[in-house]
């Protein structure tokens, strides 16, 4: 029987930075989910993610590097983010750097988690070959006993690992499942492996599940601040620094209205500026998860700071989600801090539909992160913008727009040749795309493209949904054959 999602065992991995948190949560959820880079202390928010570890199966939260500084600082208030983690948590990984030895702070770490209740285990990571040996020997004065052994980076002392975990987490999975723990583990998934986002068949009805949302924009545009007052709680580090927010962290989130709930799948990302202004490594590789993050979403808010205004920056963003085909609504946050409300939302959608050539009246919402104002309109359009962009026209319909279509504007004569247009089927939706038959088709036009592209946005509802369309031909029979 399988353990229920809402049961699923705990493990939070902790440490002071630098140490190999990420790597080891990459190593354990089975693909690159969280940066990883020499540069201390880039993991800022708690991550979690689905974990792996042999037929042991439970949830793992990476959290920021343990650094000690006042509550008030950036740094104080990622460590109250890894504070929360352990509250939730059914046991902690505190993992050290075996070549670099026992730090102060390591030790300063150790005693401030003896005041939680949470199970323990010392990890010792980077402790292939003899450079550990002296940093293993030292990690006993800590008082945690013997430390497991690994090398996050190239998988050594997994094993270890498992019979680690196995005394703590055994009952708590027994429980879930209502029956006795029986060893070894019966692996009822048997390669242990689950369905992932790249599973995907175009021209399949949209699978059931949660709303895959994601929050993206300019650097300080409020992004985090817009997702803690979705859930009700502080559960990303915010503040007045830019660039806060590095990984893309995915939430999983119950979204009630009204009494009807909506599981939603959020995802907060890194700030993106012009690419000529990138100059960090690090920051590219923040720029290079969002796009990621925007890959596998369903819909796609774009944050504009409301007292800035639309920038060129915004219109790039939002081009280059339209050109991954996914739906978009864009939100105009900080609206309690703007002025002269009426003229920045009607000028903020003139130059919308200027500067989006492509697609007109994408939804434009106004909203308040900090107040929460707006944030069910909001909640609304991105459910509206998914229905679209999952809509199946009829081919009836389908049919008679065609024809209508045809019938008001022929294809133009190119060369004087007759190019004929047969029929029109959708292939795919999530985004809607259709494919047009005819003769002599590569012939057409860009300017007829547009009229049918326009005309199905206008006269089958698509107005502000993504659309592909592509045109086939037939080889002509009586064409000579070439040797």
């Amino acid at each position: 029987m399988p353990v229920p999602a809402a049961r699923t065992p705990t493990v939070v991995i902790v440490g002071r930075p630098n140490v190999g948190k990420s790597t080891l949560f990459n190593r354990l959820v089975g693909r690159k989910l969280a940066l990883v880079d020499d540069t201390p202390g880039v993991t800022r928010d708690r991550r979690e993610g689905d974990a792996v570890l042999h037929d042991l199966k439970f949830r793992i939260v990476d959290t920021a590097g343990f650094e000690d500084a006042d509550a008030a600082t950036l740094a104080g208030r990622m460590r109250a983010q890894t504070d929360a983690a352990l509250g939730q948590g059914d046991v902690a990984l505190l993992v050290f750097d075996a070549r670099a030895g026992v730090t102060p702070l390591d030790r300063h770490f150790a005693q401030w988690l003896r005041a939680h209740d949470t199970p323990l285990i010392l990890v010792a990571n980077k402790a292939e070959g003899r450079a550990g040996e002296g940093g293993v020997a030292e990690s006993y004065e800590l008082g945690f006993g013997a430390p497991v052994q690994i090398s996050a980076e190239h998988g050594e002392g997994m094993a270890d690992l498992y019979e680690a975990l196995i005394p703590v987490l055994d009952p708590l999975i027994a429980a879930a499942s209502g029956k006795a723990a029986s060893k070894p583990h019966d692996a009822e998934a048997s390669d242990g492996t689950e369905a992932s986002d790249d599973d995907v068949v175009l021209d399949a009805d949209p699978p059931p599940g949660p709303l895959k949302l994601a929050i993206v924009g300019r650097p300080n545009a409020g992004k985090s601040t817009l997702i803690n007052r979705l859930l009700g709680e502080d559960r990303l580090v915010v503040g007045p620094e830019a660039g806060i927010t590095r990984d893309s962290i995915a939430i999983p989130w119950d979204y009630d209205h009204g009494g009807t709930v909506r599981p939603v799948r959020l995802v907060d990302t890194a700030g993106l500026r012009r690419r000529s202004k990138v100059t960090d490594r690090l920051e590219r590789m923040a720029a290079v998860d969002t796009k990621l993050a925007v890959d596998f979403a369903e819909v796609v808010v774009l944050l504009l700071d409301a007292t800035l205004g639309l920038e060129a920056q915004d219109l790039r963003i939002a081009d280059m989600v339209l050109g991954e085909g996914r739906a978009l609504v864009i939100a105009l946050n900080k609206w309690d801090a703007a002025h002269d409300l009426s003229a920045l939302f009607q000028g903020v959608r003139r130059a919308l539909d200027d500067g989006l050539s492509q697609i007109r009246n994408v939804p434009l919402v106004a909203c308040s992160g900090a107040t929460g104002k707006g944030l069910d309109l909001l909640m609304k359009a991105a459910f509206d913008a998914c229905a679209g962009w999952s809509r199946r026209v009829p081919t009836s319909a389908l049919n008679r727009w065609f024809e209508a279509a045809l019938a008001k504007n022929p294809p133009p004569a190119a060369g004087g040749k007759r190019i004929k247009l047969r029929y029109a089927t959708q292939a795919a939706t999530r985004p809607p795309t259709f494919v047009v038959f005819g003769n002599r088709t590569e012939e057409l036009p860009a300017s007829y493209h547009r009229y049918l592209v326009n005309s199905l946005r206008e006269e089958l509802g698509f107005d502000g949904v993504p659309l592909r369309l592509s045109f086939r031909g037939g080889k002509n029979p009586f064409d000579a054959k070439k040797d």
